[in-house]
């Protein structure tokens, strides 16, 4: 398997594990109301099970950017630090005076 796809999905995995621990966290503190929501209603295992796959795609997918923008080497070749210290040219502007 190639070295991305692997990293894809275990970053994706870990953002999943997260999402549970969250969705979890949310329904104990009962934060807004939705434990008592999800015990009170007959929908509330779907309510979970949505909480849980939507919060893991975003989770997953902060996950995998992290870990990309991880990667980046450091490419210092400036002399400086990378900093630049740009100078304004003086252009001289010619007016026509009336």
């Amino acid at each position: 398997m190639p070295k991305l796809i692997r990293l894809f999905i275990t970053q994706a995995a870990i953002g999943f594990a997260l999402a549970g621990v969250f969705v979890v966290l949310m329904l104990v503190f009962n934060f807004a109301n939705l434990g008592h929501l999800v015990r009170n209603s007959d929908m509330g295992v779907l309510a979970v099970f949505l909480l849980w796959a939507f919060n893991g795609i975003v989770f997953g997918a902060v996950q995998f950017a992290i870990a990309v923008m991880g990667m980046a080497d450091d490419d210092d070749d400036d002399q400086d630090g990378g900093h630049r210290a740009y100078m304004p040219i003086p252009i001289l502007v010619r007016r026509d005076r009336r």
